[in-house]
Parts: structure tokens; sequence; C-alpha cells
């Protein structure tokens, strides 16, 4: 089983393939809450800040011929020091049964929607099996879009579980390589080290939908200065977790 199956749309810029989706029979909706966190520091420089989201997203997955239309809003606050602010994010995609993309609307600039996660929003019933019977890690290898460099990880089944009542499978990824650039949310700052990305998901059993996931990825380097290099940390993260479910269209 390639990660590609499994690892779906750009999350902080990583684009990782998609799953091809189990069509539902009927428009769908999940409700989940959202949170996460944007910390920055450069020890040198004794620059810090942290950003915190706190929201509610609603996806709604509707079946239009062969292909599957996503819509994800996510309503949130959006807190930068003593500075709350109302936002809204959302994002579309048609998702055909080949895995490909034919459209997609991308009005999360804060990565907030599950849709703009590390992991596919619905796997396929054949990837479903392979990831229940998986014994041990699967290593795989993917290029940074930052340097053009592969970051090394590794995918592992997790325990099941239960998440709102509903019975899912667990999985697992970790990857890192180098960095050497600027950072799409701070494209002044030349960078050089290292980024890491861990994440666990938590796909239905009897709809393959993603209820829950948690997702890090840290940048740890060095950034030139007029001083010199200075240590530079910035670490994102982001949890959405499952409220409701209810179907649309009955």
């Amino acid at each position: 089983m390639s990660p590609r199956h499994l690892i779906g749309l750009p999350w902080f810029s990583f684009l990782l393939g998609i799953a091809i989706a189990a069509l539902p029979a009927e428009a769908q909706t999940q409700v989940y809450t959202v949170d996460g966190s944007d910390a920055f520091s450069i020890a040198g420089r004794q620059v810090r800040s942290l950003i915190t989201y706190h929201g509610t997203q609603q996806l709604t997955s509707t079946p239009i011929s062969r292909a599957t239309v996503f819509h994800a809003i996510v309503t949130y606050r959006r807190s930068d020091g003593s500075t709350s602010t109302p936002s809204r994010a959302a994002f579309e995609l048609t998702m055909l049964p080949s895995g490909d993309v034919a459209n997609e609307h991308d009005a999360d600039p804060d990565y907030l929607t599950i849709l703009n996660q590390p992991f596919s929003v619905q796997l396929d019933p054949p990837t479903m099996h392979d990831l229940h019977g998986l014994k041990q890690a699967v290593p795989f290898d993917f290029p940074s879009p930052m340097t053009g460099a592969p970051l090394h990880g590794t995918l592992r089944r997790l325990a099941d579980g239960s998440r709102n009542g509903v019975r899912v499978l667990g999985i697992g990824f970790n990857a890192s390589g180098p960095l050497a650039g600027s950072l799409p949310d701070r494209p002044a700052l030349a960078v050089s080290g290292t980024i890491t990305m861990n994440g666990t998901a938590y796909y239905a059993y009897a709809s393959a939908l993603l209820l829950a996931l948690d997702a890090t990825l840290v940048i740890d380097g060095k950034v030139n200065g007029a001083s010199g290099d200075d240590a530079v940390t910035i670490r994102y993260t982001r949890t959405i977790r499952p409220t409701t479910t209810r179907e649309r269209g009955r």
C-alpha cells in the first residue's frame, strides 16, 4: 500500500496525494470542533509569538454523478496576544473515483479545515482493508515542497477506538527531512534546519470518513540575521474532533 492512498491534501504546503473516496449514497454532514496553535521563536533576537485557534467546523459531502463534492466551513476565533478576532474559513473540492481532484477552492488561510490536512478526508474500501491488516510500520518518502529534498517517514497502524460513539480505525505517521529556504508564511526569513511532521488520524469503519485528527509540524533551524545565525523554532499544531453526525437529503 502506497502512502499516497492515505495521506491527502496540503497542510502547511505539503501536497502528499489523495485517497479514492468511498462514495456516500446521499449527502451527509459531519460537525467537528477545531483547535490549533502556531508558535514561533528566534532565540538570539528574543522574538516570540503565539497564535491560537478555536472553533466549529461543518463538513458536507454530496455525491454528484460518480464524484463527491466535499465542502468544509469553519467559524473560529483567532487569538494573537491580547487580540481575539472572529474568523471564517472554507474549503471545497470535488473528488473523482480515480482519486484526482477536479475542482478545488481554498479559502482556509490558517489551515483549519479537515480538507486541508495531511490525511485524506475519506478512504476507499481496499485502503481501509489494507490498513486494518497492517501488522508493522511501513516506510515511505515524499518531497518537501520547501526544498524538494525527500522527507523520510513511517506509516503505522494504531489501536482501534471509538470517537463520539463511532468505531474507528487508527493510523499514524512521522516524517522528517532537511529545510533550506524561506517559509510559506514568513517569506522574509531564510531558514536552514529540519522539518518534522507527526500525526494520528481515526477513520470511521462504517463510512471511511476521517473523524479525528492530531497533526504537528515542527521546524528547527537557523535564520540568518545581522548578528549571525540565530536558532529558530516553529511549531504548528492542529486538532480536530467530531461532535455530531447527521444525514441530509432523506
